[in-house]
């Protein structure tokens, strides 16, 4: 299979000049392992290789030893590797000698001694559409933090294809497939969520219907606001019985696992009594895997524009995180009680920030446009300053933004 490019590399090999060891994280199948062959000197692959798993308990220098940087694949598969990486990064005092991989966040009493300056960790995700090669990368997410005015050509991409892309997802391993294969292929991983990982990874027995149940549930209210007792609720009306905190509990799990990766709200330290909503929106870690707990159809996704809306804005949610990584930027979401709501915040470190609405299509920019203004007024007046852009994205068409207005960005032209 072809190797895709990763926008990540980049971190990667910054990171690598400067400290011991990358632990890369995210979900299995999002690629980790090839990206950390892509870029290792050498390999040792845990998850396929019981001599070396063996090996890390009776002789952990020999698993270590090899041409760096060297790729430990699945680490947290014999957890106690850490703090070999770790004394061995002491040891030698020379950065750039590891990359770990893992699809699983482990118990913090393995990671107890938490490697500062030795070790840092990167979040990896599936494939956005500028790394699926469905993106021209026309309008630079870095230029937009920057004001630089961008423009973009037509970027075809009709709903029907749009639905298509979203079942497909961002896994690699999809990349080029039918997408009722691809289909076929998530609702097996998430199977194999339900029934295998999410045990594995709490060290404690989960039943596998309840498991599908909460998955179905957060599919239901992809990009909302849902609170525990809301997908509690949901969760008993198809029969099965949950506790607020049991759901609790089995989302600890599924994070762990990196199945699902909520957006946090913004808090932009107004002036004004402004009352916000604190609660973060529900996002699975691609939204195919809402199609994959709901066993959905690109045909079917057509027949509710509402819900493919919202699972259009958790694709964009998905591509501005991985675009924002890249430049130590973060996305929030913004909402208040009296009502106005924006989808997605992108603020860097130094205080630059951009607001962004997602629209299925060109009838609704001018909601998003207006919605877009109202909310920079406020910031304004709550004296929170301009942000350096604002621009309603879209599935497809021309791109345009300049600095002062209100632009119109493809999701089909966006990129780092």
């Amino acid at each position: 299979m072809r190797y895709l490019p990763r926008i990540i590399e980049t971190e990667i090999a910054d990171h690598l000049t400067a400290i011991g060891a990358v632990v890369l994280e995210g979900p299995k199948a999002c690629g980790k392992t090839a990206t950390g062959r892509h870029m290792a000197a050498s390999e040792v692959l845990l998850d396929v290789d019981p001599n070396a798993r063996r090996m890390v308990g009776a002789d952990p220098a020999w698993v270590l030893r090899g041409p760096t940087p060297r790729l430990i694949d699945e680490w947290h598969l014999e957890s106690s590797i850490w703090n070999h990486v770790r004394r061995t990064v002491d040891d030698r005092r020379t950065p750039g000698q590891f990359i770990l991989t893992g699809s699983a966040v482990p118990a913090d009493d393995v990671t107890r001694h938490t490697g500062a300056g030795r070790l840092t960790r990167l979040r990896m995700r599936p494939l956005s559409l500028f790394e699926a090669e469905r993106s021209s990368g026309e309008i630079s997410l870095r230029e937009l933090l920057d004001q630089t005015p961008q423009r973009s050509a037509p970027a075809p991409l009709p709903i029907p294809e749009l639905a298509e892309l979203i079942c497909i997802g961002g896994w690699p391993g999809n990349f080029d497939r039918p997408p009722r294969q691809a289909m076929r292929l998530n609702r097996n991983y998430l199977n194999e969520i339900r029934r295998v990982d999410i045990s594995r990874v709490s060290d404690k027995k989960r039943d596998p219907v309840k498991v599908g149940r909460l998955l179905r549930s957060l599919a239901r209210n992809v990009a909302t606001s849902a609170s525990l007792s809301t997908l509690a609720r949901d969760v008993r009306s198809g029969g099965t019985s949950m506790r607020t905190d049991t759901v609790a509990e089995y989302l600890d799990a599924l994070e762990h696992l990196m199945i699902v990766e909520d957006q946090p709200a913004w808090a932009p330290h107004l002036r004004s009594r402004t009352t916000l909503r604190k609660a973060a929106v529900r996002h699975l870690a691609d939204p195919s895997l809402a199609i994959a707990a709901l066993r959905a159809t690109p045909e079917r996704l057509l027949e509710d524009l509402e819900f493919l809306g919202l699972l259009f804005e958790s694709l964009v949610v998905r591509d501005l995180r991985i675009y924002s990584q890249a430049i130590e930027a973060e996305v929030f979401h913004y909402r208040e009680k009296g009502g106005l709501e924006v989808d997605a915040i992108v603020e860097t470190d130094d205080g630059r920030w951009a607001a962004f609405e997602v629209k299925l299509g060109e009838r609704w920019v001018d909601e998003g446009t207006a919605n877009l203004r109202r909310f920079a007024a406020r910031m304004k007046d709550g004296g929170r300053g301009d942000p350096t852009a604002l621009a309603v994205i879209v599935p497809g068409g021309y791109g345009h933004v300049k600095a002062g207005d209100v632009g119109v960005v493809p999701i089909g032209a966006l990129g780092p």
